[in-house]
């Protein structure tokens, strides 16, 4: 909004401005204080469902990227000038990391390539179909029976994102490991954002 004209650029509108540019410039690898990436170069923030971390950071910068070329502005960062396009070759670069360029040569969504989690922490995808299986599932049945299971899911989640691997790049498709594991709302739904952006 301060880069439309529809608000000043000075006091709280101000720093919010700076601190979403730190951010930027840190993800980016160009502030003060940069964000941890993994040895093949995934933005690291946290220990459990890393990838909502990742995925919504590059929403922020694929927004900020198409305010910036609107402008015909770029990002002033501690450690130079980036632009728009600087921007988005970055994000894109986080989002094929997550579709499988990255050491393990694993899609870290569900069902997305020939390699990608098969045990993802999900009820839903983790017990049978009824239309398979017409067996009552108890509540304690669909821990004892099937998410303790070591075997694939038997529904296959299509386009869910798994909380991803960890600062090393390993990844454990254990069902179970729900900090690795778990697919959430909160990781995919930013992800079709900028999937829409750069399509």
């Amino acid at each position: 909004m301060i880069l439309e004209g529809k608000l000043s650029d000075n006091g709280v509108w101000a720093q919010h401005k700076n601190n979403l540019e730190q951010f930027i410039c840190n993800v980016l690898q160009k502030g003060y204080g940069n964000t941890r990436k993994s040895p093949g170069g995934m933005l690291w923030f946290h220990p459990w469902n890393n990838l909502q971390y990742v995925t919504s950071a590059m929403l922020v910068l694929s927004i900020h990227a198409d305010q910036l070329a609107a402008k015909s502005l770029t990002l002033q960062c501690p450690s130079g000038n980036v632009s728009p396009q600087d921007i988005n070759s970055f994000v894109k670069s986080q989002v094929d990391y997550i579709l499988g360029e990255n050491p393990k040569k694993m899609s870290y969504m569900v069902g997305f390539g020939s390699s990608y989690p098969l045990q993802v922490h999900h009820r839903g995808a983790s017990i049978v179909s009824i239309k398979k299986d017409s067996s009552t599932v108890t509540c304690q049945g669909g821990f004892s029976t099937w998410f303790y299971k070591d075997a694939p899911n038997p529904n296959v989640i299509d386009g869910a994102i798994a909380g991803g691997p960890d600062a090393n790049d390993q990844y454990s498709d254990t069902r179970t490991n729900y900090q690795q594991a778990e697919a959430a709302t909160v990781n995919t739904a930013p992800f079709v954002g900028v999937l829409a952006r750069i399509a």
